[in-house]
Order: structure tokens, then C-alpha cells, then sequence
């Protein structure tokens, strides 16, 4: 099996929609298999230099979860099951934001990830949605900083909420009430934002995802995507291997703010790599 064809199953588990994490359930199909399946795990889990490597699962399975902690442990500091996705596939298939209703699920899957993984710092978070009473997020909170997670990212909306406000009050109760490091998340789309979101909520820290697809060197003080960071991108998902959907949706984010309405359309109607290649190149090459 070649390991561009292992990164296509976990990267897209379905064959329209790439997903944001992985699946704990074809990681462990895919891997274990494999006598010798480590120069393979290698390849997705690509760790640059300093940077702490945290592999987020879609996993509603306890045993299916250490599993894939076990395979991933070697390449990475941590993982981070995902109870926050509102997303109606990952919510049907018992994924998601679906788990912050069942806490003891989250509670097993953490525990049994702490029995089956002894390497030293290797962190177990989870990244959840509020409820619409506080009370019972903040119970979840504590079960799982009792069973042993590192830290919780908390999504301040409901998993019934999109565009609405995010509730940083709730995130802000959420920490005052744990000992345990909480991260904020939502609709942080700058620098600026991040620093009033953290001071806002007392938390630990800030993480951001849309703002950063849409500009990875936003933490770098950078307004938009710069040129050099596009190509940096190109030259990791060639080195890498990196299948040709994510590659491509990836460019189309960091792309958002530097092209006009004719160029995207352009831009996102190209269907191959070298495509891709030779448009970046006749406009904006370096």
C-alpha cells in the first residue's frame, strides 16, 4: 500500500468532504495492519522543528482510540479527541459535538488513552462546545480533569449554533471553575482578536482555526497571507505528498484575501497540481 493512498483514506474518509481530523477507527484499520507501517506514519505526521505536534481524532471508542494514540505516539505530543464538530456527518455517526452529552464516554476514552500510551508529557485534551446550561459543560469539564485530560479547548456556542455570537462569558466560567489549563476558541480572525479574547476570557490561551486557514502567519503580525507562506505551503505539500484535495483547499483559504471574485473562480476551478503550479507561478512567482 502506498502511503500517498493511506494519507487519501484518513485524510478523506469519504470521497467528497476532507475532514479536519483524523479517524481514530481508519487510522488503526489502515496502520496496524502493517508489519512494518512506521516510514508510513512518519509521512502524515511531519513534525517542523520545535513545534509541539497535536493529532486531533474523531473517535467515539475507547479502544479504538488508545490504538491510534499508540500508532501516533511515537511521531507526535499529544492527541485531542474532538467533542466539538458540529457537523451533521460527524454528529450521526457519534462523533463530535454529540460526546459533550456523554461525558462518560469522553471520560473512558481519555482514561483508557492514559493506560495505553506511558510516553512521558504525551498530552490527552479534548475540544468541546458549550451546552445551553452552563452547569452541565462545566460537570463535563470537571469529569474529564479528573480522569486526567491535559487541558480543554472550549468553542464557546452551543452545537446548534453557527454564525451567532460566541458566549466568551461561558468560556470565562468554564475557567474559573477548572485548575487545569482552558484554551478559547471562536471567531478569531487577527492578532488583535486573539489578545482581546484572551484577556477577556482569563484563559490560558487562545486557539484559532478559519482565521488561521485563511492567514497561517497571522501569529507572525501579518493582516493577510504572505507570498513566501503560499509557496512555503507548495513546497511542503510536494515534499509530503499531500493529496491533492487538501492541497488544493488549503491554497484556496490562504488565497481569500489576495485575489479577486474572477481570480477565485479561476483559481478554484484548477483540477491538478501542476495546474495549480503553473498559476501560482505566472501570477504571483518568485
Amino acid at each position: 500500500m502506498k502511503s500517498d493512498c493511506m494519507q487519501t483514506t484518513i485524510y478523506q474518509e469519504r470521497k467528497k468532504d476532507p475532514i479536519e481530523m483524523f479517524h481514530s477507527g481508519q487510522l488503526v484499520k489502515v496502520c496496524a495492519p502493517m508489519v512494518r507501517y512506521s516510514k508510513y506514519t512518519k509521512k502524515l505526521f511531519w513534525n517542523a522543528g520545535d513545534c509541539p505536534l497535536i493529532v486531533q481524532f474523531a473517535a467515539n471508542d475507547a479502544r479504538l482510540l488508545s490504538d491510534a494514540a499508540r500508532i501516533v505516539c511515537p511521531y507526535a505530543n499529544g492527541i485531542d479527541i474532538n467533542c466539538g464538530c458540529p457537523q451533521r456527518w460527524a454528529m450521526a455517526e457519534g462523533y463530535g459535538a454529540c460526546l459533550i452529552n456523554k461525558p462518560e464516554l469522553v471520560r473512558d476514552m481519555v482514561k483508557q488513552v492514559r493506560n495505553q500510551v506511558e510516553t512521558p508529557g504525551f498530552s490527552v485534551s479534548i475540544k468541546i462546545r458549550i451546552h445551553d446550561d452552563l452547569k452541565r459543560t462545566v460537570d463535563l469539564c470537571r469529569k474529564a480533569e479528573a480522569t486526567g485530560v491535559s487541558w480543554i479547548t472550549v468553542h464557546g456556542r452551543t452545537a446548534e449554533e453557527r454564525h451567532q455570537p460566541v458566549h466568551y462569558d461561558s468560556i470565562k466560567i468554564i475557567k474559573e471553575n477548572m485548575s487545569i489549563p482552558v484554551i478559547a476558541n471562536g471567531d478569531i480572525r487577527s492578532l488583535k482578536e486573539a489578545e482581546n479574547v484572551w484577556q477577556i476570557t482569563g484563559t490560558d490561551g487562545v486557539m484559532v482555526a478559519r482565521g488561521l486557514l485563511a492567514n497561517p502567519a497571522m501569529f507572525a503580525g501579518y493582516e493577510e497571507t504572505p507570498l513566501k507562506c503560499i509557496w512555503d505551503w507548495v513546497d511542503i505539500a510536494l515534499e509530503l505528498g499531500t493529496p491533492y484535495m487538501c492541497f488544493h483547499q488549503h491554497l484556496m483559504y490562504m488565497m481569500e484575501k489576495i485575489t479577486s471574485r474572477q481570480e477565485k473562480r479561476v483559481f478554484n476551478a484548477l483540477s491538478s497540481t501542476s495546474a495549480i503550479i503553473d498559476y501560482l507561478t505566472d501570477h504571483y512567482g518568485i
